[in-house]
């Protein structure tokens, strides 16, 4: 596989996070940690399924137990993160943080072996938050003192998934298949969680496990595993910064399906995402 073909493989994973949104509205009210536990689940027995028709359980007994550690960590940490700094503040500058993360995988990028950094990363890395930063606060986000537990926890979210990211290049020779495990158990630690902290709540009808299913088969399954393959054998700074498309695909979906409004920070978003990942494919081009 071509590192070209693995960073377009990589993306799939930014165009399964843009339902993202979309589903979890239709699975409501299934609360947060039950609908991880559901869909890691699923996402997690159709890779082991895979693995298994395709003779590569065998594989999985060889990987270091470091790595199936700092797999889970990064799914479940960064969810678990996520859920718990969109209770501690408000929702969108808790959200408006977390997605550092495409910023902070460009910049970490650059300590990986081979990887150099170009201007034209970081600062269309910097292009490209400011787009997804009009998406997430609607033009007027204000930042209050009292949240500041949310905000520290937000931006715990932002380095736990980065650093799972480039961490994942680090180990390019661990087989994506290993991503089943993280699913496992995410799923197998989001279940205490729920009947810990909160209240059963299955969701409702066709629409509602219909969309279950399908966060479990893309957005919290597929996606993991092209992520995987993005991160490893692409180009890791073109895909960190192209990821900000996933806040703009997931609006535009929601606008699509009537779930929400055009507004005029939606436009001059989409132009900033855009100009942000032509200058980050530029100075891949020339570091090619």
């Amino acid at each position: 596989m071509t590192k070209g073909i693995a960073t377009l493989v990589g993306f799939i994973a930014v165009l399964l996070w843009g339902v993202l949104a979309l589903l979890t509205v239709g699975s409501a009210p299934t609360p947060p940690f039950l609908l991880n536990a559901i869909c890691f689940a699923i996402g997690g027995t159709l890779g082991l399924i895979w693995t298994a028709a395709s003779g590569g359980l065998g594989q999985l007994r060889a990987v270091p137990l470091y790595v199936y550690v700092l797999g889970t960590l990064g799914l479940f940490g960064y969810h678990a993160l996520y859920f718990t700094a969109l209770r501690l503040a408000p929702a969108a500058e808790a959200s408006l943080i977390a997605y550092l993360w495409p910023l902070l995988i460009v910049l970490f990028s650059s300590l990986l072996p081979g990887e150099r950094l170009r201007a034209g990363h970081v600062i269309g890395a910097l292009v490209g938050f400011a787009g997804a930063g009009l998406i997430v606060t609607g033009g007027g986000a204000g930042f209050q003192a009292e949240a500041i537990t949310g905000y520290l926890i937000a931006l715990s979210c932002a380095l736990t998934w980065s650093t799972y990211s480039v961490m994942s290049r680090r180990f390019g020779t661990v087989p994506t298949a290993s991503v089943a495990i993280f699913c496992i158990a995410s799923a197998a630690l989001s279940l205490p969680l729920h009947l810990a902290f909160e209240t059963t709540a299955w969701p409702i009808g066709t629409t509602g496990w219909t969309s279950a299913i399908l966060l479990g088969l893309g957005p919290v399954g597929l996606a993991f595993y092209v992520w995987d393959i993005g991160v490893k054998r692409g180009d890791i700074q073109l895909l960190g910064t192209a990821s900000y498309a996933a806040p703009l695909l997931s609006t535009l979906v929601l606008i699509l399906a009537g779930v929400a409004t055009p507004t005029w920070s939606l436009a001059v978003a989409a132009a900033l995402i855009t100009a942000g990942a032509l200058l980050a494919a530029r100075a891949s081009l020339k570091a090619d």
